[in-house]
């Protein structure tokens, strides 16, 4: 498993690779309050119909609530998973550039909860969702490897 990085800076130069980077979002803002992300629609966002595909608006939602849940966890040495997203697809959108934004509704100890809204270029709501997440002690095993909360050198 990655290590996680232990501030935001840190955090969004991990995530210039990988499935972030894959379907080119670009992280304008990242903080403890309020992650926003950017990405312009391409060819790799859609579906056969030339829509965005449900699974970029899941997976921008996934991306920046976990990225929000992590900022507020690595504070106290923890890492986060998500345990459930729940987005819905509002507006068919075909082009143009999209701007997801990231709040927390609650952040505890153990288990956060962020919300996103998804946006088009002109301000019209495409998809929102929700992700619940898991907030990992250091030491704790995921996926059979040992959750680091130090950086992989």
């Amino acid at each position: 498993m990655a290590d996680a990085p232990q501030d935001p800076d840190a955090l969004r130069e991990a995530w210039k690779s990988g499935w972030d980077a894959a379907m080119g979002f670009r992280y304008v803002r990242v903080s403890r309050d309020e992650v926003v992300v950017e990405y312009d629609i391409a060819d790799i966002h859609k579906q056969p119909y030339g829509i965005v595909h449900g699974g970029v608006h899941c997976g921008v939602v996934e991306a920046v609530c976990s990225t929000g849940a992590a900022v507020d966890a690595m504070a106290r040495g923890q890492s986060v998973v998500g345990l459930e997203n729940h987005t819905s697809f509002v507006h068919a959108v075909r082009e143009g550039k999209i701007t997801v934004t990231a709040t927390p509704v609650t952040r505890g100890r153990r288990v956060q909860l962020w919300e996103a809204v998804c946006r088009d270029d002109r301000g019209k709501i495409v998809a929102t969702g929700r992700v619940r997440l898991l907030c990992l002690e250091p030491g704790s095993e995921l996926a059979g490897q040992t959750v680091r909360s130090t950086p992989r050198a």
